[in-house]
């Protein structure tokens, strides 16, 4: 794991155990990496053929905010920005597929659960509950899991499926079998 901290801090916050409070409160910026397999949820999703061992790592940034809103208290917020490439099993012919994922979301941080719960439902921000300790690297791979294609495919696959046996003979035998509309028009005109 490599991590950069943008603030001169003594040493940088632990991304596995981030202080969300004290990111807002302190403006902090973080970015870093991640091999691949460290996120193994995301890494079960992996072609056979193109295991994530051999993806590039997964690229992350995070910055902490503070906001005043008008005769409110003070709100905290994250913007979390990662990306990564994956290798996926296509669904027409099942080669792998590199599909690039990315995604830039602001996360307001409250009290609880219950708050988070009823400000979730009525707002289109993404809404969670202050903890201690924030698992960075386990809302990254959420986040990546969520950005996945439900269907991955090549726009052109790189080679066609072989047909299984008999089914080209099914295929000649249907499209030299008479069309019964045709025999029908041929009985109509005698």
């Amino acid at each position: 794991m490599n991590t950069r901290s943008a603030r001169g801090a003594s040493k940088p916050p632990s991304p596995r155990k981030l202080d969300v409070a004290a990111l807002a409160r302190d403006g902090q910026s973080l970015s870093g990496e991640w091999p691949a397999v460290e996120l193994e949820r995301l890494a079960e999703a992996a072609a056979p053929e193109a295991p994530a061992a051999g993806w590039s790592p997964v690229q992350w940034s995070v910055r902490g905010e503070l906001r005043q809103p008008r005769g409110g208290e003070a709100q905290t917020w994250m913007l979390l920005e990662a990306s990564a490439e994956v290798a996926l099993s296509c669904q027409r012919c099942l080669q792998p597929v590199r599909e690039n994922l990315q995604f830039s979301r602001w996360f307001r941080f409250v009290r609880d659960e219950a708050e988070a719960a009823e400000l979730d439902a009525d707002s289109e921000d993404e809404v969670l509950a202050l903890t201690r300790a924030l698992d960075l690297q386990e809302l990254v791979e959420d986040e990546l899991l969520l950005d996945l294609p439900l269907v991955p495919r090549h726009e052109v696959c790189p080679e066609v499926l072989p047909q299984a046996v008999g089914e080209a003979e099914l295929e000649q035998a249907e499209s030299e079998k008479p069309n019964p509309f045709a025999v029908l028009a041929a009985l109509k005109k005698k």
